[in-house]
């Protein structure tokens, strides 16, 4: 934790202008990196249209995209993925023309404002995220609420925008660059998974990790903070595994508050990804794993991939800890690691 030092005057102006310099020159790397993305992405996609050529070879331009996906993914890592790849394809259609690009936004903005119909409503967007500095969330907020237009509907126009700037604003902090999973790829950087956790969190996570290999039968270990992508949204897994003698993945995610329906549903999201995109044929169901750890209570929820598979619920019981083994240990560490911090 850190202390509260009072410094004197001199030093605090001091500290104050060394502050300053910091921030402002990770603002600039931070615009250079998305400047140079959103350019690099453009081109990107200027040049896989030039490739496809006209409409009716759309068939082999599904496959280019495949192929090509296929070699930059190995070569330069996961963020060249097909959907990528017709991201930067599409980014190109609606901005032929790279002057119209702002390099004042990143390329998470560019993905939502793409999916804009109406160019008047795209240009807006873009001015106003600008203008306004909006965070990725701002922008989406506002599309996903049609401000353009209910500002162009509106006869109280001042009131809908007054409307904008009562939202608290969200200040970018530029040491949030190195959380950006666009970013890392693009800068070919791996994520540190203490980025996205707390200390108490980490602690539990690392513990069901060694728990889980050792209690567990027929358990490998695939990831930790494992991130799926779904429409320019990032989500991570806590914990995932693969079950050898169940021949099915497991994943593993942790709550620190009270378990609400909104966090089953979320696993129930990750175990159908899963099952759709990661599953090998003829495997069995990915199995979910939804931990709660309370001072006051923990909770156990196991999610099967598809209603089916409560048939296999009694294979899955040989293999994983029982309820009462996880919840015995999640308090058991829980209660360790809550002295440690006090």
């Amino acid at each position: 934790m850190e202390k509260n030092i009072s410094l004197p005057v001199g030093e605090s102006n001091l500290l104050k202008e060394i502050r300053h310099v910091i921030d402002s020159a990770r603002n600039r790397a931070m615009q250079t990196v998305n400047s140079l993305m959103v350019q690099a992405y453009w081109n990107v996609g200027r040049l896989i249209v030039e490739a496809q050529g006209s409409g009716s070879r759309a068939e082999y331009g599904d496959s280019l995209i495949k192929n090509i996906s296929a070699k930059l993914t190995h070569e330069y890592g996961k963020g060249f993925t097909a959907t990528n790849l017709r991201y930067m394809r599409q980014f190109y259609l609606v901005f032929p023309n790279y002057h119209s690009v702002s390099d004042k936004l990143s390329w998470t903005h560019y993905r939502h404002i793409i999916k804009v119909q109406n160019p008047d409503a795209r240009e807006f967007y873009i001015s106003e995220a600008v203008k306004g500095q909006w965070s990725v969330r701002q922008l989406q907020r506002q599309i996903n609420t049609f401000f353009y237009d209910r500002l162009l509907a509106s006869r109280d126009k001042a009131g809908v925008s007054a409307e904008l700037k009562r939202k608290d604003k969200e200040e970018f902090n530029p040491r949030q660059i190195i959380r950006d999973p666009y970013v890392l790829e693009f800068l070919d950087l791996k994520a540190n998974p203490s980025f996205y956790e707390k200390d108490l969190e980490q602690g539990l996570i690392a513990h069901l990790q060694e728990f889980m290999l050792e209690m567990g039968r027929g358990f490998s270990f695939v990831g930790r903070q494992k991130r799926i992508t779904f429409d320019g949204q990032h989500f991570y897994i806590d914990l995932v595994f693969y079950n050898y003698l169940m021949k099915c993945f497991v994943l593993v995610d942790l709550k620190m508050g009270v378990l609400t329906h909104q966090d089953i549903g979320q696993m129930q999201m990750y175990v159908n990804y899963y099952n759709a995109e990661i599953r090998p044929e003829g495997d069995n169901p990915t199995v979910g794993l939804l931990l709660c750890a309370d001072k006051s209570d923990e909770v156990i929820r196991y999610t099967l991939g598809d209603s089916s598979a409560n048939i296999l619920a009694a294979k899955y019981t040989d293999c994983l800890p029982s309820e009462e083994e996880l919840r015995r240990e999640l308090r058991r560490e829980y209660d360790n690691l809550s002295a440690l911090e006090e």
